[in-house]
């Protein structure tokens, strides 16, 4: 199988081991990715993102392909019971396009907004497992007992664990994909770096009784450090754009009216069955959660709109004509965030407005160099391996990292109406100092 596509150039899944993408290509779950986008409501402040977890989970595959050329290259270090086999490219190149299976609507917010809600690998994992699905058919025709192996290697289980890592972790095929495929549909270069250079510095090193995947020399410095500069870019400049998060915010407001219309038994008419569900506190059912996909829930806010309930029709208005909320910095003191909330929400009540469902505190935050201060845990760092020395950890080697290694990044902000900049900006104005947005 041969594609196009606008990141990595031509793909091509020709080998035996990998016509496992083929087959998996061919299943309801994995053709429902389609219908979710990457990067849920960034598409109204980045008209270019309106590209799909489909076309990641084949760029995440791919990139497999390509650590997986670079690790036989190198395995010759390995002892023979480390070195990647038929069995294990298989393993690692499924994971790699099934990582994002149980993603839900609107990117990340449906799991964060829904009361009880599980976490979407979570669900992935549920997807492969369950005997009902065609993915966990597709992979147990390929191979008995693939799909216990896959949902290991989404779990960070497997018996190579330098391949579990290569899945989900600190660098991995996800990241190396997206960072990419997200900069350029979006049309910006934050997350641009160096992916031919960083796998061809890529190499085996034995910490502490574990073989690892470590950076080869100096040489592998720059694309290395390029990667989680880019990822930190990323977070900063797109996935935590105060518009998009405005946006995201609106959604909340109108999957909380919708909730509560569920509890009263007014249910709104579409509502999906999965939304009823987590609205009640019951159980969501793997089949009702894979039935959600962003477009089911846009045509349910344009029916919405048209709805008898005024509250939700006119929060469902405001997303359909793109009237998104503002957004006010906030400084970094915490103790000042509820202060902040609670002035605001009087305001909007002040108004006559639902605060609970339009005022909200949005702290996005992310760790741009995750690797831990300490080295007491090998499978949490990354190495370097420079000649003539004793391997290193590479939040050591680079200043640069160093500096980020370990460090959370918070960029707190009120959302609220548009209407009430101007009194919620008067009502919290001692307490901003010198915060910026």
């Amino acid at each position: 199988m041969i594609l196009r596509d606008p990141v990595h150039g031509l793909v091509a899944f020709e080998d035996d081991d990998e016509r496992v993408i083929e087959t998996l290509l061919a299943t309801r779950e994995v053709q429902r990715l389609r219908r979710v986008r990457q990067l849920g409501l960034t598409s109204l402040v980045f008209p270019g993102a309106e590209h799909s977890r489909f076309a990641h989970a084949l760029g995440a595959a791919y990139v497999m392909v390509r650590l997986q050329e670079r690790i036989r290259s190198a395995q010759h270090e390995l002892p023979v019971e480390m070195r990647l086999d038929a069995e294990a490219r298989r393993d690692s190149l499924a994971a790699a396009l099934l990582h994002d299976l149980g993603h839900g609507p609107f990117s990340h917010l449906f799991e964060e907004v829904m009361p009880g809600a599980r976490h979407h690998e979570d669900w992935s994992r549920d997807a492969i497992a369950d005997p009902s699905t065609e993915v966990h058919r597709a992979l147990e025709s390929l191979d008995p007992g693939m799909a216990t192996r896959v949902a290991g290697l989404l779990r960070g289980e497997y018996r190579l664990g330098y391949l579990a890592r290569a899945v989900s972790g600190t660098l991995d095929v996800d990241r190396a994909d997206y960072l990419l495929r997200d900069s350029h549909m979006t049309g910006v270069r934050y997350g641009l770096y160096d992916l031919d250079w960083l796998l061809r510095a890529l190499s085996f090193a034995e910490v502490e009784g574990e073989w690892v995947l470590a950076i080869e020399g100096r040489k592998g410095l720059p694309p290395i450090e390029g990667f989680f500069l880019g990822r930190h870019y990323m977070y900063q400049q797109v996935y935590h754009h105060k518009a998009t998060r405005a946006a995201e915010s609106s959604i909340r407001g109108i999957l909380g009216r919708v909730a509560e219309l569920v509890r009263d038994d007014a249910i709104p008419e579409g509502t999906p069955a999965a939304l009823v569900s987590a609205a009640r506190g019951e159980t969501v059912s793997l089949g009702d959660y894979l039935d959600l996909d962003d477009a089911q829930l846009l045509g349910c806010i344009a029916n919405w709109e048209r709805g008898s309930d005024p509250l939700l029709a006119s929060l469902a208005g405001d997303l359909q004509r793109r009237r998104l909320p503002k957004t006010l910095p906030l400084p970094k003191d915490e103790a000042l965030w509820p202060v902040a909330l609670e002035r605001a929400r009087a305001v909007a009540q002040t108004a006559g407005v639902r605060s609970d469902l339009v005022v909200h505190l949005d702290v996005p935050s992310d760790v741009p160099f995750p690797e831990p201060v300490s080295s007491d845990d090998a499978s949490k760092s990354m190495y370097v391996r420079i000649r003539h020395r004793p391997i290193q950890r590479l939040g050591d080697v680079s200043f640069l990292l160093h500096e980020l290694r370990g460090k959370r990044i918070q960029r707190p902000r009120l959302i609220f109406p548009a209407p009430l900049r101007e009194p919620i900006a008067a009502a919290v104005n001692d307490l901003l100092g010198d915060a910026l947005d």
